[in-house]
Parts: structure tokens; C-alpha cells; sequence
């Protein structure tokens, strides 16, 4: 499949301005990187997280994407060259906030999903947020109407 490539985030981290259409894979492809290391932010991977990842990304992307495809957006050989925040932090600049704040709260449905939420996984969730630069506010739902 072909988000779990992460080819778009590839290329702007390469320092490329995206398109309109590269802008809506960029956040595919980010809501599915940042879920599926998620998946391991505990070093504890349960099957009923890597599924809820599978669903969430069909329902907030439209895309289908296997066990196979989490695992590999998860352990992505990416990771090698920078860290995940400075990927989200490119990212973040790239897309609108209420992507940011999709991805965001995809990802506490995915953190409660065993119904147990690790000190590492409140880390990971606080270094996301961050990196997406999102507000306490902007997290609560408090967005100024224009």
C-alpha cells in the first residue's frame, strides 16, 4: 500500500513545498506513521492497538491499510535518520491545524484502545502535540471561529 511508504513526507522533509494533493498524502501518510509508532511508544505492542489503527486510518484517510502495512509505518527504516518529531515538526508546517488535530485525536483513541495508558505513552502523545505545535486549546476543541 502506498502510504506506508511515506513518500510524501520523504520529499518535503527533503525541503519541497506540497501540492494541494500532496498536502492531503502528507497527512495520510502522517496520521499513519504517528499511529503506528503509537503502537510501540510502550515497547509493549497489543494486536487491539495495531487494529485500531488499521480503523482509524480507514476512517479518517479513506485508505486501507493491512497489519502488515502498521508494522512496517512503525519500524520504517525513516526513523534512522531523524527522530519522529522532527518528521511531525516538517509535517506539521505543511498541513492545516484540524489535520493536526486528527491526527492528534486518533491518536489518544489509539493510546486508550487497551484501556491501559503508560507514562511512555502520555511522552509520546505530549512530543506529538508539540511537534504539531497544537495548543491546550486547540487540543480541548477551542478553535476561534473566523
Amino acid at each position: 500500500m502506498s502510504l506506508a511508504g511515506l513518500k510524501n513526507i520523504l520529499k518535503i522533509f527533503g525541503g519541497s513545498e506540497p501540492t494541494a494533493e500532496e498536502k492531503r498524502e502528507l497527512f495520510k501518510e502522517a496520521a499513519l506513521m504517528t499511529l503506528a509508532r503509537a503502537t510501540a511508544s510502550d515497547s509493549n505492542i497489543k494486536k487491539v492497538e495495531v487494529e485500531t489503527v488499521r480503523q482509524i486510518v480507514e476512517r479518517v484517510t479513506g485508505e486501507e491499510v493491512s497489519v502488515a502495512d502498521v508494522r512496517v509505518a512503525a519500524n520504517s527504516k525513516l526513523f534512522e535518520s531523524a527522530p519522529l518529531e522532527r518528521y511531525l515538526e516538517d509535517v506539521g508546517r505543511k498541513i492545516e491545524v484540524q489535520d493536526r488535530l486528527h491526527i492528534a485525536q486518533a491518536l489518544a483513541e489509539v493510546i486508550n484502545s487497551d484501556e491501559r495508558v503508560s507514562s511512555r505513552e502520555v511522552v509520546f502523545f505530549n512530543m506529538v502535540a508539540g511537534a504539531f505545535q497544537l495548543t491546550p486549546a486547540e487540543l480541548a476543541g477551542l478553535i476561534e471561529s473566523e
